[in-house]
């Protein structure tokens, strides 16, 4: 019997600025294996930037790469220019990453696919997921800095998605990314020990 596709699999998944990127590191320097969906976009959109061109004008696309900030603007503020996008660059970003998962699935150990859309679009039959928790005022203000937006630019882009209280609640487990980077730390060894306990992992080298 084939083994089934994401079976070690756990969606890694927040909100805009809840700190899902410094999470994913910190979970390679534990071990834990991390499949980044939007590292696959940001390839996939520069791989096809003639395309892209093509859908939404040249002035998207310098020197063979997408200016996504710029394309950002034009996408978060308009539902019908985000549904063409969507249509074309999700089965590109779903055909990678279940090559990438089929590789990680074979290891026979939990890893993280960092997809920030996991409960928005269910495109993904993954059975757990991890949510990173940032109230929603202190991620509203950790995305204005960020990205120097205004608060209306912010929101804008922050609505787009579902909210991060609603996904909160939709988790397998939480992590909280409400206090200061040690603490961000400190939850996420307490998660890696936790799926290593879960897993047995300790005991495979008794």
């Amino acid at each position: 019997m084939s083994q089934k596709l994401y079976e070690y699999a756990i969606a890694l998944t927040g909100g805009i600025a809840t700190g899902k990127s410094t999470v994913a590191s910190l979970m390679k320097l534990h071990g834990i294996g991390v499949i980044d969906a939007d590292a696959i976009a940001h390839e996939l959109l520069d791989i096809h930037h003639e395309k892209i061109a093509e859908m939404f004008g040249s002035e998207f696309v310098r020197k063979n790469r997408v200016l996504r900030e710029n394309l950002g603007k034009i996408i978060f503020t308009n539902e019908e220019n985000k549904a063409k996008l969507e249509a074309f660059i999700h089965p590109l970003i779903r055909v990678e990453i279940e090559k990438r998962a089929a590789k990680a699935d074979a290891k026979k150990f939990p890893y993280l696919i960092d997809i920030p859309l996991f409960f928005e679009n269910g495109a993904y039959d993954i059975k757990d997921s991890v949510v990173i928790y940032t109230p929603p005022s202190v991620q509203l203000g950790r995305y204005m800095k960020r990205n120097k937006l205004s608060e209306e630019e912010a929101m804008i882009r922050i609505n787009s998605q579902m909210s991060i209280d609603e996904k909160k609640a939709n988790a397998t487990w939480v992590i909280d990314n409400s206090l200061k980077l040690k603490h961000l730390q400190a939850e996420v060894e307490a998660f890696v020990h936790r799926i290593k306990v879960e897993t047995n992992y300790y005991n495979r080298f008794d």
